[in-house]
């Protein structure tokens, strides 16, 4: 990995562009080949390294789990768990950069209601980087009665390391 850092590669389906090749803590041998793509606007982890290189974390996928406009003609519209994987399937294979194809259960996370896979995306919210939030979240914190009180620790280690804040009205009420 550290040979390959700092260099690049073609896109596999858009000619001309350049991807650029970063080396990350979560992309271990232990935890699969070491080389992996970066989807900033769906995982954490991805959304940490691109922030770090400062990469734009465009999501082509919308609400509904379909790709969008900016996704390209080939792909718009198409469901990304139904007809666009097949759509993506096709376009690597008309580019010459498919080296494989075999089916694979993916262990997406289910939602409790619908029982159906969700795709985890980035959406607009408010950030702030401050000490002044952290200290007074904390503040307020210790002053919640928690079951098990235990938790209250706990909570108080996580909002610690905490590096951004999102203060989101996507919901009444819930976990940090």
């Amino acid at each position: 990995g550290a040979d390959l850092a700092d260099g690049s590669c073609a896109h596999p389906t858009i000619p001309g562009r350049v991807s650029p090749l970063l080396p990350a803590n979560h992309v271990t041998m232990a935890k699969g080949t070491g080389l992996v793509h970066t989807a900033p606007a769906h995982g954490m982890e991805d959304y940490s390294v691109a922030s770090h290189h400062q990469l734009p974390t465009d999501c082509l996928v919308d609400e509904g789990g379909f790709f969008t406009e900016a996704a390209g003609p080939e792909l718009q519209n198409k469901n990304v768990l139904e007809e666009g994987n097949e759509a993506v399937i096709q376009m690597l294979q008309a580019a010459g950069s498919l080296l494989k194809e075999e089916k694979f259960v993916h262990s997406y996370p289910y939602d409790w209601r619908t029982k159906k896979p969700m795709i985890i995306r980035a959406s607009k919210q408010w950030f702030v980087n401050t000490a002044s939030v952290k200290a007074t979240a904390q503040e307020v914190l210790k002053k919640v009665k928690a079951i098990p009180t235990s938790a209250v620790n706990r909570m108080l280690e996580m909002l610690d390391r905490r590096t951004f804040w999102c203060i989101s009205r996507q919901r009444c009420w819930g976990v940090p």
